[in-house]
């Protein structure tokens, strides 16, 4: 496989029809199903297969890890004391920064307040321009969620004769297809049926759609969203607000189950922190931001000529957001929320987080095949921010709870060289412990002002139980580097319920 051609970006076709004020852009529905089919599948690794989840790692990255583990096994049996003090100072740097961008994010937290309402004024000089806009669901065994799916879809303000809207279905999901056709759906509404085929994922799905769909600008919601009303009205003003190079706006993400369970709790402020904190300060930063999997944005011409959603990546919003960075992109912040469910039990939270590790772990590697060219496409800063996001990410998820095993041995036993065996490195064993104690108290005060923030202040004392739920983090981690090995394409589907509940909180701040 030859990694290193160039290849040139796929021309956006035009429709001719238009929508008031605005252009429709899109491929025409004639086209025949198995091409769209096979572009849905096979376009980004046709076309930038070095880009694609669907190869494994190649051999620099196989060679390397081979060279690395015998050199650890080497090292810890010719020289420990050196071998052990080089990858615990790694380790405790990677930590390090990790604790930095939490402690950005509180200062992003203090600063910011929040949006205005939209003026009349406003929203009577964008009626006159509004494009139109493609919103793309992909269900699949959603049956039960359909109704409430279609009335907060309906709830959207925005013109329904520039909006399309597209209920995307499994062919062999029938329950979810008799579902969707027992509701009375309206005319700027159609289900769109995805043949069968492999991968069964949700970027197939999205490929698949998006082919047909028209409009010029697209967003990705989820079978159980609840998008406010105002959502695409706002994203639209951010990017006529905002340069040509704003590829993507990712909408907050919250829940609208907090106080069910301990998941759902811990979960709730992890979002919370996630995308009101986070993304915010990686946008600020101008580094890379892996997407979250709902309520992106995006213009269509930058969406289709990075290449559209990796079919074979299990977290292709993360994986598009590293690809719109490589090319020259930016994501920002949107301040209005769209409104989740939260897994609530061990069994549901444990496939979710297991699929987004597995996820994170193949982007990762797909985008250090060309370390050099990954250097070149981002510039230093962003290269760097990826390696403490991303690679730092995955392996704190792995260290963590042999980290505890190790402290604790040492605290046991008295014996500090279990830590770090080298005298004249003990500066290190202190190091470990700060960056312990720093992770701990970052993470729990950055979750409780977010929450607090949100109007949720009740949920600040379950702050504490974050050294529980990250040891159960660390558990999916090695759950997802099996599956890394024996499913790389595996989607596990996550559960979810008919709602009866209503979300309740503040809204999103802004800087």
């Amino acid at each position: 496989m030859d990694w290193q051609r160039e290849h040139s970006a796929e021309a956006i076709r035009q429709d001719v029809s238009q929508c008031p004020g605005g252009t429709d852009t899109g491929r025409p529905d004639a086209e025949p199903e198995l091409q769209r089919l096979d572009h849905a599948v096979n376009h980004l690794r046709r076309t930038r297969p070095e880009l694609s989840s669907a190869y494994s790692v190649v051999g620099w990255q196989a060679a390397t890890l081979v060279v690395l583990t015998v050199a650890l096994v080497i090292g810890a049996v010719a020289m420990p004391s050196v071998t052990h003090t080089v990858v615990f100072a790694t380790m405790a740097l990677s930590f390090f920064c990790i604790v930095a961008i939490r402690i950005l994010a509180i200062a992003t937290l203090l600063s910011v307040r929040a949006p205005a309402p939209e003026s009349p004024n406003e929203k009577s000089g964008l009626d006159e321009v509004f494009p139109r806009y493609a919103i793309l669901v992909p269900l699949y065994k959603e049956a039960e969620v359909v109704p409430a799916l279609i009335e907060a879809l309906s709830a959207l303000d925005y013109p329904t004769d520039c909006l399309e809207i597209s209920l995307i279905v499994e062919r062999e999901d029938r329950a979810t297809r008799m579902a969707l056709e027992a509701q009375v759906l309206p005319t700027h509404m159609r289900i769109v049926e995805v043949p069968e085929g492999q991968p069964r994922t949700k970027p197939r799905a999205l490929n698949y759609a998006l082919a047909s769909a028209r409009g010029d600008y697209v967003v990705v919601y989820d079978a159980e969203d609840m998008p406010e009303p105002d959502q695409l009205r706002r994203a639209l003003k951010a990017f006529r607000s905002a340069g040509p190079e704003l590829g993507c706006v990712q909408a907050c993400l919250n829940t609208y189950n907090p106080e069910e369970t301990f998941f759902t709790r811990q979960f709730t402020i992890e979002y919370t922190a996630l995308f009101d904190a986070i993304v915010p300060t990686l946008a600020r930063l101008d580094l890379p931001v892996p997407l979250g999997g709902t309520s992106n944005h995006f213009p269509r011409r930058i969406l289709e000529t990075s290449g559209g959603w990796d079919p074979f990546n299990v977290t292709e919003d993360a994986d598009l957001g590293i690809r719109l960075a490589r090319q020259g992109a930016r994501v920002a912040g949107l301040a209005s929320t769209t409104w989740e469910e939260a897994p609530e039990t061990f069994r549901i939270w444990l496939g979710q987080r297991t699929r987004w590790l597995k996820g994170w772990m193949q982007t990762y590697i797909v985008h250090m095949r060309e370390p050099t060219r990954l250097l070149r496409d981002l510039g230093l800063k962003r290269f760097a921010g990826l390696q403490v996001l991303m690679g730092g990410m995955i392996l704190s998820c792995l260290v963590h709870p042999w980290f505890y095993v190790v402290l604790g041995a040492s605290l046991l036993s008295g014996r500090s060289d279990l830590l770090v065996p080298s005298d004249e490195w003990h500066v290190l064993y202190w190091a470990g412990l700060f960056n312990l104690f720093a992770g701990y108290v970052s993470a729990i005060a950055l979750g409780a002002i977010a929450v607090a923030r949100r109007g949720r202040p009740e949920l600040a004392i379950s702050v504490l139980a974050v050294p529980i739920y990250w040891l159960l983090i660390s558990w999916a981690a090695y759950r997802a580097l099996w599956e890394l090995v024996s499913a790389p394409h595996h989607w596990e589907k996550t559960q979810h319920h008919a709602r009866n509940v209503v979300a309740n909180s503040n809204p999103p701040l802004v800087t």
